[in-house]
């Protein structure tokens, strides 16, 4: 099964989030190679297996790596299309019953309290545009949601990235 390193959102940087090289060469492996293994891991960087478990563990306990999971693509399930949706909410009721509402709608893959004009910047896919239609009328059915504000993603010209943050560690270090 095909696995790739899944990073947490951005934290402060501190000493527990320093990278040295072994660090920086089992993620870049990992990432590049996803199904390399401990054992397989071990012989390419020449370390002890042992220590390459080790250093995993508590790249895991950091915060570093957040989880071992399969990538999937929205676009092989169907879900050809992707939008941002800044939205603004009513206040005095905090995010929290936003937040629900937007769990319960599975096109939803992401979404981050920002700053500017709007409250909530989120991510969804839909298999159309007027699929899409559908998503947004679902996302703002509720009642905390005042105004919604939409923009379609034509091209990934980036696909989501942490190589180039994990080399970019070893200069900051």
């Amino acid at each position: 099964m095909l696995h790739t390193l899944l990073m947490p959102a951005p934290t402060a940087p501190s000493a527990q989030t320093t990278l040295d090289d072994l660090d920086r060469a089992l993620l870049a492996l990992f990432t590049e190679h996803p199904d390399v293994g401990v054992l397989g891991a071990s012989r390419r960087l020449k370390v002890a297996r042992g220590t390459v478990q080790a250093r995993l563990d508590r790249l895991e306990a950091r915060g570093v790596v957040s989880g071992w999971a399969p990538t999937v693509d929205p676009v092989g399930l169907g879900y050809a299309v992707t939008a941002f949706c800044t939205l603004e909410i009513r206040q005095g009721g905090g995010h929290g019953p936003v937040v629900a509402h937007l769990e319960a709608v599975p096109e939803v893959l992401e979404a981050h309290t920002i700053t500017g004009s709007g409250d909530l910047l989120v991510r969804v896919v839909a298999r159309d545009n007027a699929d899409l239609q559908r998503v947004l009328d679902d996302i703002i059915d509720d009642r905390h949601v005042t105004r919604a504000n939409t923009v379609i993603a034509l091209a990934e010209r980036i696909p989501h990235r942490t190589a180039p943050l994990v080399a970019a560690s070893a200069a900051h270090s």
